[in-house]
């Protein structure tokens, strides 16, 4: 065994006392109640999912097994000369907890390098599906791969069972993570950039070789590893990770639940948030004849955008109530490499001046900016220019998270998840009960 799947097997079993003592003892302990509201609102808010991995806390924002987005970022060691930690070491802090030691970041880092290379038929797929949307090429790559699984054949042949599963499945994402940089800049070569592939370099770290094998110079390199840090993790309501989870859940193994987890990601309402929000500022920029506006100029147009019914995009949140710790990692980021860049610039007047409308306002219960309002425009200004490409690099960081997510999910056992239905009708009996009831306490 590795150092890493090492420190995994001791962290699992301490932790599987812990769930079987809550089944066996708290079973009927209730966590909360479900309103008709979260039944016909997409369930919004219902405590009915369980991770260890991050947690969305309303006013500290994401914190990634116990830490927030500022103490991981000084905590992970970092690779040389660089500003942000690796990526290897943030996987280790996810899978178990631990802030990992110089040593026990490099040990993942070499595994990943023996695991990184991609079968030829994944290159036929890619290339046969060049003409589709990248989100198709990425998601048909690694569901093309589900013939590499080692879970697969084990669990037919007998050799898989409850206490063991997470070890194949560990397998299965150590082999798959390596593969992810390759396949996504290899997509983003062959369709923009007329197939000229860059090959990588086996010393570099996870974020550092993609930026490389995108044919971006530094620091871009630091902002990829940012990038797939913060967007890592979210919880695992969210319909990527729920996804994921829920496919994985049925005992698919890991290629099929990140190319489910990806198909999820693609949707308007999820992964294109980010695109959404710089081509809005760049329709203000134009408005505006590409000039940076005062304060007051843009006060103005903001409240003409909510006056007229629309939304400022990239502001608000379900669950924060403060500045998204994500937006303000990127933001520091801008600061430092980008500061006269025009786009960002729009996007700093922006941040000075729309919180306080929206508080004015009413209408947003969270006036602060989301991490869609400023990552795209970091992408655009390092010449990704290519807005359907985004939600790729979205889904590497993402699978992170959710491959964390889906080994703890069999290490502990959980089963498939299977949530029950109800009527219409039904809903229409609750409300005339609750009519009823309020009826006679009057009475």
């Amino acid at each position: 065994m590795t150092i890493l799947k090492k420190k995994l097997a001791k962290k699992i079993e301490e932790w599987r006392p812990r769930t079987k003592k809550l089944l066996k003892e708290y079973s009927d302990v209730k966590i909360g109640d479900v309103t008709i509201a979260q039944a016909l609102g997409g369930m919004r808010g219902v405590k009915c999912l369980v991770t260890d991995i991050s947690y969305l806390d309303p006013f500290e924002g994401i914190r990634f097994r116990g830490y927030t987005i500022p103490e991981v970022l000084e905590k992970l060691p970092k690779p040389p000369d660089a500003e942000v930690p690796y990526v290897e070491g943030f996987l280790y802090l996810l899978l178990t907890g631990d802030i990992p030691t110089k040593k026990e970041v490099i040990d993942v880092h070499n595994e990943m390098v023996q695991r990184r290379n991609v079968p030829d038929y994944v290159y036929k797929v890619m290339d046969d599906l060049v003409e589709c949307h990248p989100m198709v090429m990425f998601s048909a790559a690694v569901v093309s791969m589900e013939k590499e699984s080692i879970f697969t054949p084990k669990y037919k042949n007998g050799e898989v069972n409850k206490l063991n599963m997470w070890e194949s499945t560990f397998d299965d994402a150590m082999n798959l993570l390596p593969k992810l940089p390759r396949i996504a800049s290899y997509i983003y070569r062959k369709k923009y950039k007329k197939g000229d592939i860059i090959y990588g370099d086996p010393k570099l770290d996870w974020g550092g070789n993609f930026a490389k094998m995108m044919g971006i110079g530094k620091p871009y390199d630091d902002l990829a590893r940012l990038y797939f840090i913060l967007h890592s993790d979210h919880e695992s309501g969210n319909v990527s990770a729920h996804t994921g989870h829920l496919v994985a859940s049925a005992l698919s193994d890991v290629y099929y639940s990140i190319s489910s987890m990806l198909n999820g990601l693609a949707g308007p309402l999820h992964g294109l948030a980010n695109e959404m929000v710089l081509r809005w500022i760049q329709d203000v920029m134009k408005k505006m004849d590409n000039k940076v506006p005062t304060h007051q100029e843009m006060k103005q147009f903001v409240w003409d955008t909510l006056r007229s019914g629309q939304v400022i995009p990239g502001y608000g949140h379900a669950v924060l109530r403060k500045t998204d710790p994500r937006y303000k990692a990127q933001r520091d980021f801008c600061i430092q490499h980008l500061p006269d860049d025009p786009i960002f610039q729009y996007v700093s007047v922006l941040y000075d001046v729309a919180p306080d409308i929206l508080k004015e306002h009413g209408k947003a219960k969270n006036p602060w900016p989301n991490v869609d309002a400023q990552s795209g425009v970091i992408q655009w200004h390092y010449g990704v220019t290519e807005y359907d490409f985004y939600t790729v690099m979205f889904g590497m960081g993402r699978s992170i998270g959710v491959l964390s997510n889906i080994i703890w999910d069999r290490a502990l056992g959980y089963p498939i998840e299977r949530p029950k239905s109800i009527t219409t009708q039904m809903l229409e009996d609750y409300a005339l009960q609750a009519d009823q009831e309020k009826l006679a306490h009057l009475v």
